[in-house]
């Protein structure tokens, strides 16, 4: 009889940090975890900071991940019973030595959670860290993968890449470490590579964010002639500048000017929401344009497929933060709804102009308004556009194809694609 082969081992668990988790905005990290859940990995939660946001999605109810809520050294106390429990730890005090250096050059939060991440990965047998965002998170990963020896990855979205506040260098260090590293579209690619040249990111691989397609049915009602008397529009986001709500709503005017009678609802919260109420009532838009307020992800599905347009008018902020691929533009184009969107960082990917939607230069509220009154005069355009819309969602942004790729990085050796 042939002799009996070991078994391998089977991997541990991926140990996902987040700054903040869950987060209202953040729906692409859930439906992220669904997938891979669904695929069949293992997945602990590992959250940084508490949750703030009072509402969250019932997707988070089919999350099988725990989340565990790493805890800030908030004293010099609460450090020395930290380093206490080290103790009786020799190979982890080891390890934490050895990576004093690296501690040492960050900041007080970053290094105190990052020996704390490090434990806890022990104690639940990770074999792999994946942060989301190339800031906080991943600082914490990076600096939690030094003491344990566990590779980490992470994905690169927008803010943390595009921001003015964003530290070259502070990047280049994560890319280098990184057993690999993820970012969501070709613009980034190329801007990374761009800012910090093709050796430093040899590890860097293009996963494009994907949605739960069956949590989306394409329907063809939503983009019948419209069925009333104005075309509603919809815009879904937090209340920011790069949004561009105020250039929405600036067009709503100006189409009413022209005599396109229409409507627009805001969904999301935010710091300029008493900014953009004001600009609303100044212009005589009270119940013509409305501010609707966080709504959960099934709450803006139902939203986006009872509006005629999804109006995406993007800009890039005074601070350089510019959106990279919102998912709800993806929710849209796959529940059939056409989109209008301004063509900032990767958005160009997905909306392409005269085949899967109306594409306009940001900032460039005269294209915008000709844009949804072109939309508005056209049921079969819109019609024609949707379709296509949906075809390219399905073709590339399935969130199964995601998890897959993700799960054969972190299972591969180190090395770009």
């Amino acid at each position: 009889m042939p002799a009996e082969q070991p078994q391998q081992a089977t991997p541990g668990p991926i140990g996902y940090v987040t700054k903040m988790y869950p987060r209202f905005s953040e729906t692409f990290v859930v439906s992220e975890i669904l997938a891979r859940e669904a695929a069949g990995e293992e997945i602990v939660i590992f959250s940084l900071r508490p949750p703030t946001d009072p509402r969250f999605h019932p997707e988070l109810a089919r999350v099988k991940a725990p989340v565990i809520q790493v805890a800030r050294p908030s004293s010099a106390r609460h450090w020395w019973e930290t380093w206490q429990q080290l103790t009786d730890r020799p190979a982890l005090t080891d390890r934490v030595a050895a990576a004093l250096p690296d501690l040492l050059l960050a900041n007080h939060d970053d290094a105190g959670q990052a020996v704390l991440l490090a434990q806890l990965a022990g104690e639940h047998g990770i074999s792999h860290l994946h942060a989301h965002f190339a800031s906080v998170a991943t600082t914490v990963a990076r600096l939690a993968g030094r003491i344990t020896g566990l590779p980490y990855s992470f994905t690169a979205h927008a803010k943390d890449i595009f921001h003015a506040e964003v530290d070259p260098a502070d990047l280049t260090r994560k890319f280098a470490d990184a057993h690999h590293a993820v970012t969501i579209s070709d613009y980034n690619l190329k801007h990374l590579r761009a800012v910090m040249g093709d050796a430093a990111c040899a590890r860097l691989h293009l996963v494009r964010n994907g949605i739960e397609l069956a949590r989306f049915p394409f329907r063809a009602t939503a983009v019948r002639p419209h069925r009333h008397d104005a075309v509603r529009l919809l815009a879904v986001g937090r209340l920011v500048e790069k949004k561009g709500f105020a250039l929405a709503i600036d067009a709503v005017g100006r189409l009413r000017d022209r005599g396109v009678a229409c409507t627009l609802d805001i969904v999301g919260d935010g710091p300029l929401r008493a900014d953009l109420q004001s600009a609303i009532e100044a212009r005589g838009l009270t119940g013509t344009v409305r501010l609707l307020g966080p709504r959960t992800q099934d709450e803006v599905q139902e939203l986006i497929s009872d509006h005629d347009l999804f109006v995406a008018p993007f800009v890039v902020a005074q601070d350089g933060n510019a959106d990279g691929l919102p998912t709800v533009l993806l929710e849209a184009m796959a529940c059939g709804t056409p989109c209008v969107a301004a063509d900032v960082t990767a958005v160009p990917e997905v909306v392409i102009d005269g085949v899967t939607g109306w594409l306009v230069p940001s900032g460039d509220l005269g294209a915008l308004v000709d844009a949804v009154a072109d939309a508005a005069a056209s049921a079969e355009e819109r019609r024609r556009r949707a379709d296509a819309a949906r075809d390219w969602v399905v073709a590339r942004h399935d969130s199964t194809e995601q998890a897959t790729r993700l799960r054969e990085l972190a299972a591969n050796g180190k090395g770009g694609s």
